[in-house]
């Protein structure tokens, strides 16, 4: 009989929201915060969630930004103390929530395997068993001398995926940090885990706002909001509850609502429009020819750098296609308050409902990323231009094509 992994009761974290103490008696204030303060500063991260996991599950942790799944993370990491509650880890935990968690940034890469394989309970015999493998998948061979603090953001995920994923973990803790690489590391990642979770037996917590991955790895997932537990069951039926609880139907949909403005690049808000019309779009018609308006804010000038993308996907989590600025050599000319327009010809969606998300990003730098950053509706158009719209319910993508015969 499989056992359990991972048990939380009543798991909960309150942090305190205040100002920043500046002088030595403002600091020893903020430890001891009064009644008054406790009630009005307070803030729950996670609010009394429990669940059970067995050996050998792939569970996947969803919500909304800000919803508690790094804090939980970070709970069963023990890199944190829970506020009230308990859990229980059956297993070595091995965890990758940050860029360069664990890492010693003046250590080089060869040094930083061993560092983390001790952290992890290991020896420096089974931490050297490994050493091949983890230099191989990761495919940073020719910089394992360069200290770490040279390494790109995504060479450091690449480092430490590969070990926290090869030094044999019970249970493997993965947060959303893979978004950092690139698409055909994000594709090993996914395969490695599914085998550790399928092979090998072990249990693998994925994070991630990418629903095809979730889809594709986890059985059962968990959907968390505000702190709290919303659904825990089949991974179909969780991902469903999450798409529907962050489906936007407004003309204007914002963006960043609930984060703070000290990035350096931020959407603010998304609508859509037919192209030389100034009345905002509710519903889109297949084949009509549209723009999407993008308002944001910079702390950047015209870095011919900056990427911007939005793609669409069906509601299961399928993508469909995105719309980049460096695939047409497009250079964006970036003010402090500005806006960005994609014009789309033709729109290519057949009738049904979509989801896109967003994200702008620099030198491989992730700026902002608005996952399911909205919802649109697709009404049948006249997309071939036959004065007819096709009948049917057809979700997916038109294609203009010809047919001839010789």
């Amino acid at each position: 009989m499989t056992g359990t992994a991972i048990k939380v009761e009543g798991l909960s974290k309150k942090y305190y929201l205040g100002y920043n103490a500046v002088t030595i008696s403002e600091r020893i204030k903020s430890l001891f915060p009064s009644e008054k303060k406790n009630k009005r500063d307070e803030f729950w991260a996670l609010k009394d969630v429990s669940f059970e996991i067995k050996e050998g599950e792939a569970v996947g942790i969803i919500g909304r930004n800000g919803a508690g799944k790094s804090t939980l993370l970070k709970l069963l990491s023990r890199i944190t103390l829970p506020t009230t509650g308990r859990f229980e880890l059956n297993g070595r935990v091995s965890s990758l929530l940050e860029v360069g968690t664990g890492f010693h940034p003046e250590l080089s890469g060869q040094e930083n395997i061993y560092l983390n394989g001790t952290i992890l309970g290991m020896t420096r015999k089974e931490v050297k068993s490994k050493f091949d493998e983890i230099v191989e998948f990761a495919g940073v061979e020719k910089f394992l001398s360069t200290p770490v603090k040279h390494y790109s953001s995504g060479m450091t995920v690449r480092l430490a995926f590969s070990v926290a994923a090869h030094l044999e973990p019970e249970i493997l803790i993965v947060d959303e940090v893979l978004a950092v690489g690139d698409a055909e590391f994000q594709k090993k990642c996914l395969g490695k885990m599914d085998d550790v979770s399928k092979s090998d037996g072990k249990t693998v917590i994925f994070v991630s706002h990418d629903m095809t991955a979730i889809e594709n790895l986890c059985n059962r997932a968990i959907l968390l909001n505000k702190g709290s537990v919303i659904v825990h069951g089949d991974v179909h039926t969780t991902i469903r509850s999450y798409l529907s609880q962050v489906s936007r139907k407004s003309k204007v949909i914002s963006l960043n609502d609930d984060q703070s403005d000290n990035k350096d690049f931020l959407f603010k808000s998304i609508c859509f429009r037919e192209i030389g019309h100034n009345d905002l779009l509710e519903f889109l018609s297949s084949g009509l020819d549209i723009e999407i308006k993008i308002n944001y804010l910079s702390k950047i000038r015209d870095s011919p750098e900056l990427i911007v993308s939005i793609g669409f996907f069906t509601q299961n989590g399928t993508f469909l296609f995105a719309c980049r600025t460096d695939t047409i050599n497009r250079k964006l000319s970036i003010k402090e308050n500005g806006e960005l327009i994609c014009m789309i010809p033709n729109f290519p969606l057949r009738n049904g409902v979509y989801y896109f998300n967003i994200i702008a990003y620099s030198k491989g730098e992730v700026l902002d990323h608005i996952q399911t950053a909205g919802e649109i509706t697709v009404e049948g158009g006249d997309f071939y231009g036959t004065g007819k719209t096709p009948a049917g319910n057809r979700p997916g993508i038109l294609v203009q094509y010809d047919w001839a015969a010789h």
